[in-house]
């Protein structure tokens, strides 16, 4: 397995674990449970989003895909 994505928190790591599981890639967060051990401190570094090493780059151009930012014909009125 691979990681494709560092997350700043536990909410942004699953929200790319569950977009990438909708496009059909296994994907799992790791590190998830070592933000207990920081306390009250931001744990940077430790949660990362891992898939597969053949579906790698193709998590890794979704993933840019979410990052890019919506077009005017996106947003709801």
């Amino acid at each position: 397995m691979t990681p494709v994505f560092e997350a700043l928190n536990s909410l942004e790591a699953h929200l790319v674990k569950i977009r990438l599981i909708g496009e059909g890639i296994d994907a799992r967060v790791g590190g998830d449970y070592l933000q207990g051990a920081m306390g009250e401190l931001p744990a940077m570094g430790f949660l990362e989003v891992w898939v597969e090493d053949r579906d790698a780059s193709r998590a890794r151009a979704i993933i840019a895909r979410m990052n890019e930012p919506a077009e005017d014909n996106d947003l709801i009125p």
